[in-house]
């Protein structure tokens, strides 16, 4: 601690020196201790207007995207099973149906076994048909018949309901920066208006007798104002809406009213010069009039930046950065920043490119430089680049990625292990927190939502159970949610754990039939009754699921070894499920009660699974995974879950 007195001669004044001079981490601690937290303040805006700006709440789907199966391509919708004995030598002679599905026409024939119907991209697929055929790869046969020369795979070129988008899913979190691709994201959800976080409004006044504005003459021992463009300029790029009142001079009456007036009308005051405790530097002499507590931090250990004062006046920051271009920018962008961007609820800035490792395989085709969508998450050794999965269609494949790389036209793939380099979307990308991989539940939202809220990234990837395991075993991420059962000691999903993996219970999830209320074939049975009956009526068409999922495991006991038309349609969701029920393009299938009850349909209980995680040993006492298994067992998420038609374990 200092405290000397500096007299000159000639001259009446004293020159106080900085009473206690904080590190860099103290300073802003202390900074943010007087600041946080604090509510955000909200507005609504359209779509249009809201760019740039942060969410204030958590927006949720109401609806699937796309809203019905799709096809990917122009061509022909048929039965992949029809193709099984395709080759050159063998072409399929199929019959054309008498409609062509555009877009926004809504299907009416039933695709029979040896038909197809002409169907555009974008297109719904209609009853019976399961794959699509690509118009490249069929020839004419006459008027009314074309024929095939490749087989096609259950689910070829179709984008399943909710396959891109759930209903009841939550789309994106509060704090999330709108851009273009999160616009795109609401827009497909057919949702107008959000409410963000408003820009905080931010004054910026520079002080000093010596200060002329840019496009005015300079005066003899005039300079020009730098700090007060460049720091209206920073506080617009970082979410604030800057107002600037000009150059002061150094009056303490005029300043102070100036001053006053600022606090009055704005959430923050940024000054420049007046910090060093000169005759003429009067600013830090107001601030102690201003309200409470005042200055925070009077000199900072920085070079440059010590003469740097923090303050804050009834709830405002008050900022004074030191004079000289240079140390004021050094300082606003190290201290001043990371504040003023969490009042506007926006994420940390961060580095354009990163480097980053590909943890498998990605096929690519020759002669075409390709751009691969990745998110990034943390791996033993680095960062790791997980490929988004979800198909060119669809829009979360976008808004929802962190960058891209590049794969050149020469080269067929990228090698599982590749280091490689990421573009980033945005340089205010933040790497998760907490990566979980795995079966997806809406149930996740619910106990992910306090660590969203305690300003902890979560990245959630649905690739399946299985995926989600090998995903854990490669050490990819921290938590790989599960539903498997083991047949044989009809346990779920312990049996499937293997050395530095633990289980922790999640909750529990009611399976059963699901079907469309109006239907009386179901009317009184039960799960394997159902069954029955929808096996002895040829006309009644199931949807299946994926190989891989816990609930494919349920049905395939279920039917034994029947395969019943609409087998070989296999959706990776709940969602996809019930709307494939509930737009008539099948009359049975298999999901969980809350989304059976979401979609208005019949539901016959059959099994409550258990839908648990797998917990990466070594990764077990992260922060943010000992935030996410105190979240689990909390009172407000074992409500939240029970709430949504979930027992929590």
């Amino acid at each position: 601690m200092t405290d000397t007195r500096i007299q000159k001669k000639g001259d009446s004044f004293e020159q106080d020196q900085f009473l206690t001079i904080l590190s860099r981490e103290d300073a802003l601690a202390r900074f943010e201790a007087a600041l946080f937290p604090r509510a955000i303040a909200s507005e609504g805006r359209s779509l249009a207007d809201a760019l740039g700006q942060a969410l204030a709440t958590d927006i949720v789907s109401l609806i699937d995207v796309p809203p019905f199966d799709r096809s990917n391509v122009d061509g022909f919708a048929l039965r992949s099973a029809d193709l099984a004995l395709a080759g050159e030598a063998t072409p399929i002679r199929f019959v054309l149906n008498d409609e062509i599905i555009a877009c926004g026409t809504a299907p009416v024939q039933i695709v029979s076994s040896g038909t197809a119907t002409s169907i555009a991209t974008g297109g719904p697929v209609p009853r019976g048909a399961d794959a699509i055929a690509m118009v490249e790869h069929t020839q004419p046969v006459g008027e009314r018949a074309i024929e095939i020369r490749r087989t096609a795979s259950p689910g070829q070129f179709v984008s399943y309901a909710g396959s891109d988008i759930a209903r009841g899913e939550t789309l994106l979190r509060a704090g999330t920066v709108i851009g273009s691709r999160e616009i795109g994201m609401l827009a497909a959800c057919g949702i107008a208006e959000v409410s963000v976080a408003r820009r905080p409004r931010v004054a910026v006044i520079s002080t000093g007798d010596e200060l002329v504005q840019p496009g005015l003459p300079l005066r003899p021992a005039a300079i020009y104002d730098t700090n007060g463009a460049i720091v209206t300029a920073a506080i617009r790029e970082n979410g604030g809406e800057p107002v600037f009142l000009g150059a002061i001079p150094d009056v303490e009456s005029e300043l102070e009213a100036t001053m006053r007036e600022a606090l009055d009308s704005c959430d923050m005051l940024v000054l420049s010069g007046g910090t060093s405790k000169g005759t003429g530097d009067v600013s830090h002499r107001i601030i102690a009039r201003l309200g409470e507590p005042g200055i925070i931090a009077h000199g900072v250990a920085l070079k440059p930046g010590k003469p740097l004062c923090l303050a804050v006046c009834d709830g405002k920051p008050v900022v004074i950065l030191p004079g000289f271009p240079t140390s004021a920018m050094f300082t606003f962008h190290d201290m001043i920043v990371p504040v003023l961007r969490r009042m506007a609820s926006l994420p940390s800035r961060a580095d354009a490119k990163v480097a980053a490792k590909v943890p498998v395989r990605i096929a690519s085709e020759i002669g075409r430089t390709e751009f691969v969508m990745v998110s990034l998450v943390e791996g033993a050794d680095g960062l790791i680049a997980y490929p988004s999965g979800k198909g060119s269609g669809a829009i979360t494949s976008f808004a929802q990625a962190d960058g891209f790389l590049r794969i050149n036209a020469l080269a067929n793939q990228i090698s599982a292990g590749t280091e490689t380099e990421v573009t980033l979307f945005t340089p205010h990308v933040r790497v998760p927190d907490l990566v979980i991989v795995g079966s997806h539940c809406t149930g996740l939202d619910l106990v992910t939502a306090p660590l969203a809220r305690a300003s902890l990234a979560v990245r959630s990837i649905s690739i399946g159970s299985l995926g989600g395991l090998a995903a854990a075993r490669r050490g990819e991420c921290d938590l790989a949610p599960i539903h498997l059962l083991d047949e044989a000691t009809e346990t779920y999903n312990a049996p499937f754990l293997v050395d530095g993996l633990e289980l922790i219970p999640g909750w529990r999830r009611m399976q059963g039939i699901v079907f469309r209320a109006d239907d009386t074939r179901f009317e009184g049975m039960n799960a394997q009754e159902a069954v029955r009956a929808a096996l002895a009526d040829p006309t009644c068409i199931m949807v299946n699921r994926n190989q891989g999922a816990g609930t494919r495991i349920l049905i395939d006991r279920l039917l034994g070894a029947a395969r019943p038309d609409g087998y070989w349609n296999q959706p990776r969701s709940h969602n996809a499920v019930a709307a494939a029920v509930a737009q008539k393009r099948a009359d049975w299938g298999m999901t969980i009660a809350p989304v059976a009850h979401a979609a208005r349909l019949g539901f016959i209980p059959l099994a409550e699974e258990h839908y648990d995680f797998a917990l990466v040993t070594a990764r077990k006492q992260r922060p943010a995974v000992q935030a996410f298994l105190a979240s689990l067992a909390s009172d407000e998420s074992r409500v939240a879950l029970t709430r949504a038609g979930f027992r929590p374990a």
